[in-house]
């Protein structure tokens, strides 16, 4: 049996990576996301590897758009969409116009490279170097001698692809093509830290749902499926965060007790990652029922619901995770 959780409230699409987005009153979906969503990244020379603004926080101070519209556009692997980059200085250059690179390594003060979305066939390209203790402590802003974040809610399966690819092979998000966020759960937040603005931008969702109230809402949904009148998402697993949110981006200063917050009273989490079921059109405006999970309660499969052999994997892999101090 569904219900009616929200109305869809905004739409994004981010032509970079790390980067600032475009808001979009109306966006086909397909099985890799958004239309043209994440079409490029930054590629950090040195390491020959794609980045983010876990490693390089400036680059949330850029934006980009598309010169063109991408509708009739293949918009997958190896489709070349040209795009505008916006400086923090006001400065402007196309991905067609090398010295981008140079303006780039100047921002981040290391050489680096503006890439688009390789092909298939390019697997290489996608590939990471394994990453350390250190790393992810710095990437998820998390101190000394605290746990590393609780990975056992991602498939064993896709941990081990994003141990070896900066991303999955053929798309540019970090571990599911769609990011779904309410308004509900950003108030609970606020309501927990009133200094802070809990600004949905600081939070990179494709989707941002209107919601009343102020709970943590869509945890509930993981199992289930989200279905708008054209498409049909798979809520998957709690969206765990990193540093990225407290970073300044745009007009939002700088603020680690965003973080905190969310560490506090969320687990770390907010928002969830979806699948594609069905492709079609989202527009803002769509409602949006939710069939739930038959399997169980959805929360605790998604959470705690890990096997014990899960577990046991994820334990042998922690030990084997080099320190990197």
């Amino acid at each position: 049996m569904t219900a009616v959780v929200g109305t869809v409230a905004e739409i994004w699409r981010y032509p970079v990576k790390s980067m600032g987005g475009e808001r979009l009153a109306q966006s086909a979906i397909a099985t890799r996301g958004l239309h043209a969503d994440r079409m490029w990244a930054v590629r950090d020379v040195e390491l020959d590897t794609f980045t983010t603004a876990r490693r390089w926080p400036v680059l949330l101070q850029c934006s980009a758009r598309f010169v063109h519209d991408p509708t009739g556009r293949s918009a997958g692997p190896g489709d070349v969409l040209e795009v505008i980059v916006t400086f923090p200085d006001g400065s402007e250059f196309s991905s067609s116009d090398p010295a981008i690179n140079d303006h780039l390594s100047e921002l981040v003060g290391k050489p680096a490279r503006l890439e688009s979305l390789p092909a298939l066939s390019e697997k290489r390209r996608y590939r990471t170097p394994q990453a350390t203790k250190a790393d992810i402590r710095r990437q998820f802003a998390i101190p000394d001698g605290e746990p590393l974040p609780d990975f056992s809610m991602f498939p064993v399966r896709k941990l081990a692809a994003l141990a070896r690819y900066a991303t999955p092979v053929g798309a540019m998000y970090d571990a599911y093509p769609i990011l779904v966020l309410t308004r509900a759960s950003l108030r609970a937040m606020a309501e927990r830290s009133p200094g802070s603005q809990f600004d949905a931008r600081r939070f990179r969702p494709n989707v941002l749902i209107d919601r009343d109230g102020a709970e943590l809402a869509e945890f509930s949904w993981c199992g289930g499926q989200l279905r708008a009148p054209n498409v049909i998402f798979d809520a998957e697993i709690p969206a765990l965060r990193c540093s990225i949110p407290t970073r300044k981006q745009g007009d939002l200063p700088a603020d680690p007790d965003v973080l905190r917050t969310i560490n506090a009273h969320a687990d770390h989490c907010l928002g969830v990652y979806a699948n594609v079921a069905t492709a079609g059109t989202l527009s803002e405006g769509d409602p949006l029922e939710l069939e739930p999970s038959t399997v169980g309660s959805a929360p605790t499969v998604a959470r705690s619901g890990a096997t014990a052999l899960k577990r046991g994997a994820l334990r042998v892999f922690d030990a084997l995770m080099p320190r990197g101090d």
